[in-house]
């Protein structure tokens, strides 16, 4: 697992996917609530004039000489549900990035969001 300190340092370096085709610029790193673990990044994808962040989990990412690798596909990521480069995530969208990938998703017990962006 890539550790919190050392993941904020590949901020604006290149994302890639396991076949090493590059997905876009990593953007911010975002903690589960629950742990204060690295579970999702947002990668900066686009145009130059129409840039997104998208999501991507960070489960089995590796941080190489100026780049990020991830676990998932270029394709996958880049169809991940999307905010504007200026937005936040809604808390009632954060279930749907999840369900994206397939992963399980657990808020708090009184409704806390499970991702918080460091």
């Amino acid at each position: 697992m890539i550790q919190i300190a050392d993941i904020r340092e590949w901020r604006t370096h290149d994302v890639v996917d396991a076949a090493g085709h590059k997905i876009g610029t990593l953007e911010a790193v975002y903690v589960d609530t629950s742990t204060d673990e690295p579970a999702m990044a947002t990668v900066q994808v686009g145009l130059p004039t129409r840039h997104r962040l998208v999501f991507v989990p960070l489960n089995g990412a590796i941080a190489g000489p100026g780049y990020v690798k991830v676990d998932y596909d270029r394709s996958l990521v880049k169809k991940s549900p999307a905010i504007g480069v200026d937005d936040v995530l809604p808390a009632e969208d954060e279930a749907a990035v999840f369900a994206h990938y397939g992963l399980p998703y657990q808020p708090g017990a009184n409704g806390e969001r499970q991702l918080a962006r460091r």
